[in-house]
């Protein structure tokens, strides 16, 4: 599981520009929050062989799905939400983990955390109150 904003990222997959080169169906990390985008730490070196590779044979795009092998479910089974899953629910889910994490920050006095916690909480509610309007 990666963490931004004081909480979880969301796992998805998309696409990638490396130099010249576009590879798609790459698993990522993302932050429903400030919107940071990581390529998955379990295919990380594979992203970036394959990417060189490409970006040296003049590719300008390619699959990461045809060249790596690892499925999607034991990629992204260490995430708590998933960008296929319902926006309510991931919203939902965010905030609630979200809340708990504010319990135990308070409890151990992290006041950085507790307003990262406090923004992340701020950002999730309005995306809630959008979809709920929807």
């Amino acid at each position: 599981m990666s963490f931004c904003c004081g909480a979880s990222m969301l796992g998805t997959k998309g696409t990638l520009k490396h130099y010249r080169t576009q590879v798609h169906n790459v698993p990522l990390l993302f932050c429903p929050v400030c919107h940071r985008v990581e390529v998955h730490y379990k295919v990380e070196n594979e992203y970036e062989i394959l990417a060189e590779y490409a970006h040296g044979d003049g590719v300008s795009e390619i699959d990461f799905q045809d060249f790596v092998m690892e499925d999607e479910e034991s990629i992204f089974c260490n995430c708590v939400n998933c960008e296929e899953e319902d926006p309510l629910d991931i919203v939902q889910s965010q905030i609630d983990m979200a809340l708990d994490l504010l319990a135990f920050a308070k409890h151990i006095v992290d006041t950085k955390w507790e307003k990262e916690l406090k923004k992340r909480l701020a950002v999730m509610s309005r995306r809630r109150t959008k979809l709920l309007q929807k």
